[in-house]
């Protein structure tokens, strides 16, 4: 089969969704491109939106909760969303481009290239058979517009509310968001394999035997994450704790972290985010689908701190309310819990056994098999 995986960088989450399938594809033997759609303007248009959005997020994070909210408001009218006429000249370069590279299926990890190809489906041009995966623990704005012969979502439990928003139940089906194979690797481990996997990912990651917090803003380093790790430095003991902050793209938050004096290490991107998952004894993020998603399935004490408004609301209250992890606000309670959870062996197994009951290490795979039904592969 010739598969052809779309993404769009506003965000890391849609792409690390998008290689999970890519490898899991490559490894049952497809030909697999993987490409933002974007990326075939000739007018810089895929910078263009990923710098936007990018840049609303860190530097403005309550007017992206804000569009979020009249993207919701705009859904309840019985017109096409300005999404999908914004899309229609991409629509037409697409369409040109799959004449040249046929696919057999298109799976579709976001949703602009969704609407790309309902934008197609509903103007009778051809398109591959559709597959739309939901990277969010909700049923985002104007999902509903979108045409594809199979949506994926993150939870059996979210049936519903897809459905209320007239997606069609025979399309849905509840394999959960794919992650890569290391996280994946990670959770399945238990005993004493565990704690070897993990004393190995410390050695690789020249940790020492203090206890390990792993922080992180998703790709684009969002959240309070100064004032978070100026307030645990004053409830940790450098001798007990050390802490690894990954600030991805915001270089603007890892020159201010440089300046805290604190027992900490500073990255950027990582590759190695399963090796830290594996290693740390607490891990505190902003509630991303994927990030989420990853602890979840290695099986990490997880901690969401406040989110970015908009659909990582609902992630932090789906993780929390389910048993899958903590709420924490940067407060001396919030923080108090953390470091609770952090201690506490039994509170950190009953966690695990709610994200193994409730998450699904093997979304890719799942999403690579009904991929081939569809197209009778």
């Amino acid at each position: 089969m010739n598969i052809l995986i779309l993404t769009c960088g506003t965000g890391g989450g849609h792409n690390a969704a998008a290689r999970a399938v890519e490898e899991a594809a490559l490894r049952r033997g497809h030909a697999v491109t993987l490409m933002n759609p974007y990326s075939l303007c000739p007018d810089g248009t895929e910078e263009s939106i990923d710098k936007a959005y990018i840049e609303l997020v860190q530097k403005a994070p309550g007017l992206f909760g804000a569009a979020y909210a009249l993207g919701n408001t705009y859904r309840r009218l019985p017109f096409r969303s300005p999404l999908y006429f914004a899309n229609r000249r991409v629509a037409d370069i697409m369409a040109r481009y799959l004449a040249e590279h046929p696919a057999d299926a298109v799976i579709m990890t976001h949703l602009f290239p969704a609407q790309i190809f309902t934008y197609l489906k509903d103007h009778d041009r051809p398109v591959p058979k559709m597959l739309f995966i939901a990277t969010d623990y909700t049923c985002i704005p104007f999902t509903e517009e979108c045409r594809p012969d199979a949506c994926v979502i993150p939870a059996e439990s979210l049936r519903d509310e897809f459905m209320g928003r007239g997606i069609p139940g025979e399309i849905l089906a509840p394999f959960g968001i794919p992650v890569n194979g290391a996280f994946t690797a990670a959770g399945t481990l238990t005993g004493e394999a565990r704690q070897a996997a993990r004393r190995e990912a410390r050695r690789r990651l020249c940790l020492d035997s203090r206890r390990e917090i792993l922080i992180a803003g998703g790709s684009m380093g969002a959240g309070h994450l100064v004032t978070l790790v100026r307030r645990l430095n004053e409830r940790i003991t450098p001798a007990d704790c050390h802490m690894t902050v990954i600030c991805g793209s915001n270089e603007a938050l890892r020159d201010e972290l440089d300046t805290v004096d604190a027992p900490m290490t500073l990255l950027g991107r990582t590759d190695n985010m399963a090796d830290y998952l594996q290693a740390c004894d607490l891990y505190m993020t902003k509630p991303g689908g994927l990030s989420t998603t990853e602890a979840a399935v290695a099986r990490v004490p997880l901690a969401l701190l406040p989110p970015i408004p908009g659909c990582e609301t609902r992630n932090r209250a789906f993780f929390a309310d389910n048993g899958l992890a903590v709420r924490v606000d940067i407060t001396d309670e919030g923080l108090d819990d953390a470091l609770s959870l952090m201690a506490d062996p039994d509170a950190q197994e009953a966690m695990a056994a709610r994200q193994a009951a409730l998450i699904r290490p093997d979304a890719a795979e799942r999403i690579c098999r009904l991929a081939e039904e569809l197209c009778g592969a």
